[in-house]
């Protein structure tokens, strides 16, 4: 039986050069978990959160919040999930050849979904299916600003508001994202940053594209530089929801500013959307059943061979 295995981790925070491969005892499986050898992992922004030091960790840590694979092992407690289930799954230290997860956080893959999809977007599609349906429950109709909507949730987000039935407007930086966004279903996309509209400008042309009344919701991961101008854009008894910081943290928020339009103000997490199993199974399925239909289409940046296995690749 194998004892040892590959994984990439960094000891110390920093830049690039603080990831390294280490060779980690092969993880224990306990009662209510299950193992998996991974055949594909995925890297997000949260992952560069923590490998600079933005958000805490524990060190050594080891990259990656989502893989592929098939499970290999199954505690004794676990009743649904079985040796040979091809999954997904949300787990800290995805990029190692095997890893160990709590069942609850593992999903079997339909057949009309191919694992590499279904690992690509597990993090950022749970991530947009949480913030539409249950962040603010996007309508048929609605206008909804999705700031840097060329990135891996802000595409994603687009597209599952199209398939609400809702409108999008986006913002980005360049006219090569804004014809990415475009082409999955934006209707309005704004540019941002230098040589562009500032954040108040580009509210107040969101003001235009929506005859005055300003979009239902606002879905901003940029932060700092966007926020203030949230509340121009957004419309009375609107919603904006912050959920990253690109650019920094937001400036404390005076509570009396959100009597001008009674709006409301979220920054959800997406786990504790997900605390318990049926949470999990619930949201995967939606975000399966638009990949099947088409509705959602995978846009994986770049992809690494992970080469302590000629099979796992990082995407």
């Amino acid at each position: 039986m194998v004892s040892d295995m590959k994984a990439i981790r960094f000891h110390q925070t920093g830049d690039l050069d603080v990831i390294v491969e280490d060779t980690v005892p092969v993880p224990q499986c306990g009662p209510t978990q299950v193992v998996i050898r991974t055949e594909l992992a995925g890297l997000n922004f949260i992952d560069l959160y923590y490998r600079t030091g933005l958000y805490p960790c524990e060190l050594p840590r080891t990259l990656g919040e989502e893989l592929g694979g098939k499970i290999v092992e199954v505690g004794l407690e676990v009743r649904d999930l079985q040796v040979g289930d091809r999954v997904v799954a949300l787990a800290a230290g995805a990029i190692a050849e095997r890893v160990v997860v709590e069942s609850k956080l593992v999903v079997k893959v339909p057949e009309t979904v191919d694992l590499r999809s279904a690992t690509a977007v597990l993090l950022q599609g749970l991530t947009a299916v949480t913030l539409t349906q249950t962040a603010y429950a996007v309508q048929p109709g609605d206008w909804v600003l999705v700031h840097a909507a060329a990135g891996g949730v802000g595409l994603l987000l687009v597209q599952v508001v199209k398939a609400l039935g809702g409108r999008v407007i986006g913002t980005t930086s360049t006219e090569k994202k804004a014809e990415l966004v475009r082409s999955v279903g934006a209707e309005h996309v704004l540019l941002y940053g230098e040589g562009h509209a500032s954040a108040e400008e580009n509210a107040q042309a969101v003001l235009e594209l929506t005859g005055g009344g300003g979009v239902q919701v606002v879905y901003d991961s940029v932060g700092q530089t966007t926020w203030d101008a949230n509340f121009t854009a957004v419309a009375r008894l609107g919603t904006l929801v912050s959920f990253g910081q690109s650019s920094g943290l937001p400036a404390a928020l005076p509570l009396a500013r959100l009597s001008a339009k009674n709006v409301r103000v979220l920054r959800p997490s997406l786990f504790r959307y997900l605390t318990t199993r049926e949470e999990v199974v619930h949201y995967a399925n939606v975000l399966f059943g638009l990949l099947a239909a088409n509705q959602v289409q995978v846009h994986v940046w770049r992809e690494y061979l992970f080469a302590a296995d000629p099979h796992p690749a990082v995407c």
